[in-house]
């Protein structure tokens, strides 16, 4: 099916729950998958909450090679567990084709992080695997490219694929990265496939993802992203952008009624 085949976006069912049309998705978890407990009463405070999916990364990209690099094999075990627990169904990174077959045993939506937007041998391998795959947009990449890394996906016969649109770098250093939320229109307007907004990325404060994502929410996105984690303070990587998983049911809240100002009274948070 091609990218631009219809005007409004694609209802994707993941498991039990549902993104697009009218159905709105509130997707959260860690950055990353740290120790057990912390894996499980995020999972659990994600469930809680009413959201739709539960985010945490196994294989994390880090800029320095000396950083944190997440539990890898172990922390797809932690992720299994969780999804075991929670019924949630799982949102997980994917950084290397040669992992693909141990994430697939895990991931009901593979994340094709914004460093990996343009590897093109991965979107083909994930292409083939006919799993949901959420793409999000490198933060020095248009629009244009965005959607042609939908594409290779798509091109391989998968057609379940989510744009993720999580701040692109600009002069401004007042938060990490600007986020584009122009960018959710314009994806909307010329492709079928679900746009969902990360702001914990895009902010790098705690304090500014609320407001990003109830207006990600206000100006039409398909769902939002966010981190969360028990104690933000202690977190390995992303502590300051992460919110504390006591903080998210008020957020849930806060979005659902923020996208009934856009698609009317009939919208789900897609529980």
């Amino acid at each position: 099916m091609s990218i631009e085949s219809k005007r409004t976006s694609q209802e994707l069912r993941v498991g039990e729950r549902f993104l697009g049309d009218e159905r709105f998705a509130l997707i959260a978890g860690p950055c990353t998958v740290e120790s057990r407990e912390q894996t499980l009463q995020s999972a659990a405070a994600v469930r809680d909450a009413g959201a739709t999916m539960f985010r945490g990364g196994a294989y994390k990209p880090r800029t320095s090679p000396y950083a944190f690099q997440g539990l890898g094999q172990e922390g797809l075990r932690l992720l299994a567990e969780a999804k075991r627990v929670t019924g949630l169904p799982i949102v997980t990174e994917c950084m290397d084709a040669r992992d693909l077959d141990q994430v697939l045993e895990v991931a009901d939506v593979i994340q094709i992080g914004a460093r990996n937007m343009q590897n093109y041998a991965l979107l083909r391998e994930v292409g083939r695997s006919e799993r949901p795959a959420l793409i999000k947009r490198g933060f020095s990449s248009t629009l244009d490219e965005l959607l042609l890394a939908a594409e290779y996906v798509l091109k391989e016969g998968n057609e379940q694929v989510i744009l993720c649109e999580r701040g692109i770098r600009t002069f401004e250093t007042a938060y990490r990265f600007t986020l584009d939320l122009a960018a959710v229109p314009v994806l909307k307007e010329r492709t079928h496939l679900p746009v969902i907004v990360d702001p914990s990325h895009a902010a790098g404060r705690r304090e500014l993802v609320a407001p990003l994502a109830r207006a990600a929410a206000a100006i039409g996105a398909d769902g939002v992203m966010v981190e969360v984690h028990p104690d933000p303070a202690r977190a390995i990587c992303d502590g300051a952008q992460s919110l504390p998983t006591s903080a998210l049911a008020e957020l849930a809240e806060q979005v659902r009624a923020a996208a009934e100002l856009v698609a009317g009274a009939d919208t789900l948070l897609a529980a």
